[in-house]
């Protein structure tokens, strides 16, 4: 088993970092501050920016093929054009009042899949959606969800790896090749005797998985067979969110993290991104077609 230390690259720059993707067209990370409803972007000379959304909620931020970005928000999507700071309303389709969008992705044929929860965690009362790419369907790719977190593609296109925190797995699905629709689920990788619970994730050119552990202080590396073979641990904040790999080569991976219901003087570098060199690519995420 090999073991790896992520080293930190900024200061606490977010309450709750989460979504980390590499803007190819750029060359800069993108992340949200989920309860803040803000996008940071962060270049490769260390500048960084806010750009506030029109919500309280910020929960991931995409490219658009066409140009600009799809942002989900607290109930649903908006638009951003390249600046970040001027948006167009996309639909609303989350109507329960108790309840976010959370975390989400691209799949292969350009849908946005982007899940919810309740904002107390209640179990069974999130979704995870499907809006096509012309937005005249939003549909639920799986029910009765409770914290839809990790989203991933197999580098073929016919699996889908899909994080539910609570059960403590990543699960892996049937993807049909023509309409991306999903079936036979199934447990892929378990996640048990270890501390923190599997939270984001991302994938590598390989189709090895890189799960963040929200309350576990690092990132898990598993194979494309799901065994696990690195832990990265994130040193001095617990609540490990999400990773994308980035950069010129694509072989650094980002880390967010989160102070959220921490003790004000608890983990003072909780909120802080980090990263680590790695010998593997990850995969280029796919892009909203609509």
């Amino acid at each position: 088993m090999k073991t790896s230390t992520a080293t930190r690259i900024t200061g606490p720059i977010t309450h709750h970092g989460e979504g980390p993707f590499w803007d190819m067209r750029t060359g800069r990370l993108l992340l949200v501050d989920l309860l803040a409803g803000a996008v940071v972007s962060l270049d490769a000379e260390g500048n960084l920016q806010r750009h506030p959304v029109p919500s309280t909620v910020a929960c991931l931020v995409r490219r658009r093929r066409e140009g600009g970005f799809v942002i989900a928000t607290e109930r649903g999507l908006v638009f951003a054009e390249e600046d970040l700071d001027t948006f167009s309303p996309g639909p609303e389709f989350l109507n329960d009042e108790k309840a976010r969008l959370n975390e989400g992705g691209c799949d292969p044929h350009g849908s946005l899949l982007i899940g919810s929860m309740a904002y107390d965690g209640a179990e069974g009362e999130g979704s995870l959606f499907r809006i096509t790419a012309d937005r005249t369907e939003v549909d639920v790719a799986v029910p009765r969800v409770s914290i839809s977190n990790g989203l991933q593609w197999s580098a073929d296109g016919t699996r889908a790896f899909y994080i539910d925190t609570p059960t403590r797995r990543v699960d892996v699905f049937d993807v049909d090749p023509s309409g991306g629709g999903w079936s036979n689920r199934r447990a892929f990788i378990e996640v048990r005797n270890t501390p923190g619970f599997p939270d984001g994730m991302a994938i590598d050119q390989a189709d090895g998985l890189w799960v963040a552990l929200w309350g576990g202080s690092a990132v898990h590396h598993y194979d494309a067979h799901g065994t696990l073979v690195e832990i990265i641990e994130v040193p001095g904040v617990s609540q490990v969110t999400a990773c994308a790999f980035g950069g010129p080569t694509m072989t650094t991976l980002y880390i967010t993290t989160s102070r959220d219901g921490l003790a004000d003087n608890a983990e003072p570098m909780a909120g802080s991104v980090f990263a680590m060199e790695t010998s593997q690519p990850g995969a280029r995420l796919h892009e909203y077609a609509g």
